[in-house]
């Protein structure tokens, strides 16, 4: 890989780091006490960081070199995901986080999900190839499957058929947080 090749996969990989952690340019430039300037700059590729510099940053971002550079596939090999790596792959009333960032060649999809009171997984209801079980770590869920309403509260837990047209809704006043596996991946 010659270096502009090498400084372009910098500026993406940190990009993608950044946004994965839900982080503006700003505050990945005040935690690493560098300008957001700096941070913006690298991620156009119209500076290559030092690796000192590049170090400085991904430690203020809780990242390594060895895991920055590592690769999709090497992601498969991975077996321990920090907190503030899950990815995050939807925003708003509703949070889902995913173990890893990369699914592709995976069967499983697993989710650290988070609904302010009130929110819905849509008002139309999801249906999908494959099976779908959670557990309801805090809050008050709502699960309709197949026109069948269920109640949900802490250490309950669902599995069933996703291709059975189904819906999650925050009942409670209290954010609702699940952990769910899907398979195959359906985000």
């Amino acid at each position: 890989m010659n270096t502009s090749d090498r400084d372009s996969e910098i500026g993406q990989r940190l990009r993608q780091l950044r946004l994965r952690l839900g982080l503006s340019q700003r505050e990945v430039g005040r935690r690493a006490n560098v300008s957001n300037a700096t941070i913006s700059m690298i991620e156009a590729n119209r500076v290559s960081p030092s690796v000192s510099a590049l170090k400085q940053i991904l430690s203020a971002l809780g990242a390594g070199l060895a895991d920055f550079f590592a690769s999709a596939e090497d992601e498969r090999e991975r077996v321990m995901f920090r907190a503030g790596e899950l990815t995050e792959i939807a925003g708003g009333a509703i949070s889902y986080r995913q173990v890893g960032a990369n699914l592709q060649g995976h069967a499983l999809q697993m989710l650290h999900e988070r609904y302010r009171p009130g929110a819905q997984s849509g008002k139309k209801m999801l249906s999908h190839q494959g099976e779908e079980a959670g557990l309801v770590i805090k809050g008050l869920l709502a699960l309709e499957v197949d026109g069948r309403r269920y109640q949900l509260g802490p250490g309950d837990a669902y599995s069933f058929d996703s291709r059975k047209p189904h819906s999650f809704h925050n009942i409670g006043d209290t954010e609702l947080v699940v952990v769910s596996a899907c398979t195959p991946p359906s985000f």
